[in-house]
């Protein structure tokens, strides 16, 4: 049996409106918001009195998601530094194609983010770079040239 999809990645947020902002800024899209606790949450998280506040955005393309989740209980656990290097093990970044780069990080600036190094030129293929967001979410941008 092989998978169908992946269906979204999962990001774990101390400030859901602002997680939400950011991620509207860049380009996604609210599909919904939504509480969620009970059994079911305990037994699928491994975690005890789970109560937590999800959102879910989606790209304009409809074909990736986001889930941000702001738990109520038990309290976010700290995985250390927000401002980890980006070889951390463990640590991950989503990356997302864009028209413009400079327009995109100048937008999203406003909204928290900031350059972990530079806009680099790969060849004459991409610009790229990664950027911090809300809690020292990586995130990627890369705009195709040509």
């Amino acid at each position: 049996m092989a998978i169908q999809r992946m269906d979204n990645v999962g990001i774990v947020v101390g400030d859901l409106d602002a997680a939400i902002a950011f991620f509207v800024e860049l380009g996604m899209e609210l599909e919904g918001r939504t509480e969620v606790q009970g059994p079911f949450a305990d037994r699928c998280t491994g975690l005890d009195g789970v109560h937590c506040d999800i959102a879910m955005l989606r790209t304009p393309d409809g074909h990736s998601r986001i889930e941000l989740a702001q738990y109520r209980t038990p309290t976010a656990a700290s995985a250390g530094p927000r401002d980890r290097p980006h070889n951390v093990l463990g640590t991950h970044r989503v990356m997302f194609a864009v028209d413009d780069i400079e327009d995109t990080v100048a937008r999203l600036r406003p909204h928290g983010a900031a350059l972990v190094g530079e806009i680099a030129r790969y060849e004459d293929s991409f610009l790229l770079c990664y950027l911090r967001g809300p809690d020292g979410i990586i995130v990627g941008l890369a705009e195709q040239l040509g």
